[in-house]
């Protein structure tokens, strides 16, 4: 499957908000390895490909919580889920 790398980002990471428990910007940089504003970038950048995420404020201050994916849009999370290795390979990384 050949994907483009922002493309395969976009997905990657959307799947990564899926499937890990409670996961904010440290936690995505963690698991990615990509810098902050990478990460913030592409979490930006989901609503323009039909994927939406809601916050959930978790604390006192305003960026404290985390992201859940409320819609993949028109996208199939079981095509992502089955393909998630090929999508990370994409992007030069063994799935993690």
């Amino acid at each position: 499957m050949e994907l483009s790398p922002v493309f395969a980002r976009r997905l990657y990471l959307a799947y990564l908000v899926e499937s890990m428990e409670r996961p904010n910007v440290p936690r995505l940089i963690e698991k990615t390895g990509w810098p902050r504003r990478t990460i913030q970038d592409v979490l930006k950048a989901l609503p323009g490909i039909g994927i939406q995420l809601i916050f959930v404020q978790d604390g006192c201050r305003h960026n404290d919580g985390y992201y859940r994916l409320s819609d993949w849009g028109p996208f199939d999370s079981q095509w992502i889920l089955e393909r998630k290795v090929d999508i990370a390979a994409s992007l030069g990384r063994q799935n993690r």
